[in-house]
């Protein structure tokens, strides 16, 4: 009888974050970050059915790179946790805190789990506090773990590239025309040095936590014209209010609905 081929728990685990961490470079990059009034998500993607970018609750927001399939999974899994502890509890017990702690959880076992293959995605899970010292982002990677960022955080595709360039010109209190700007630059790069591309907003998706908002729900995608407007610079852009197009209403028991 032959020996059977022995693999060292450190190896395996260390060819599960390689698979992982490969399908998560190959997705284009997502660029989260704050600014004066809220936080801003800005996504590669010229898809206007399959969002990177989705509310969870209130204040809280989600952002993914990777396997469309795992992260949609995801946050499905993530608006019925909040909607159940929000209508079980009170809505404020819905924090992006423990809606990360649920994600490690859930990614930490199956990373872990010989049957099943890794996820292939990193996820941003970010919520818009009442000022901007209360902003809170989580970064959650392929075997769980969780990372609580400052500022500004970049997954997928050129991550490093993007989040050096992010990290030398990042402040506090930029206006949104300015952190829209940077983040667009920043995902325009060419980690190799050459000219940058130029992007349209028909290549972007683009979202907003928008903390001045009167609305219980801060959540707000920024399209068509608007987004336009505020890559031209236009500052006003900003206060338009009208819900956009594909928001969803409010779901029964308090949650937005599925996308």
């Amino acid at each position: 009888m032959s020996t059977p081929f022995y693999v060292s728990p450190q190896q395996a685990m260390a060819d599960r974050a390689e698979y992982a961490r490969k399908g998560i470079a190959r997705g284009r990059s997502v660029v989260v970050l704050t600014y004066a009034d809220g936080i801003v998500f800005v996504a590669e993607n010229t898809s206007r059915a399959l969002h990177k970018v989705s509310e969870i609750y209130d204040k809280i927001a989600f952002a993914a790179v990777g396997r469309y399939n795992e992260f949609e999974n995801l946050r499905i899994g993530g608006v019925r946790y909040a909607d159940l502890r929000g209508y079980s509890y009170d809505r404020a017990d819905v924090t992006a805190r423990g809606l990360a702690n649920v994600y490690a959880q859930t990614l930490g076992t199956i990373f872990s789990s010989v049957g099943d293959k890794p996820y292939e995605v990193e996820l941003v899970v970010a919520e818009v506090g009442r000022t901007d010292g209360d902003d809170q982002i989580y970064r959650l990677t392929p075997d769980g773990s969780v990372v609580d960022e400052k500022n500004y955080v970049v997954v997928g595709g050129n991550a490093d590239s993007i989040g050096n360039y992010l990290g030398q010109r990042h402040r506090a209190g930029m206006a949104l025309t300015e952190a829209l700007k940077l983040a667009v630059d920043g995902l325009a790069r060419d980690p190799n040095g050459g000219s940058p591309r130029a992007m349209t907003p028909e290549q972007l998706e683009v979202a907003v936590l928008d903390r001045k908002r009167v609305q219980q729900r801060k959540f707000k995608r920024i399209l068509g014209s608007q987004l336009g407007r505020l890559l031209g610079g236009d500052a006003s852009a900003a206060e338009d209010e009208a819900p956009a197009a594909d928001e969803p209403p409010a779901a029964e028991g308090g949650a937005p609905a599925a996308e």
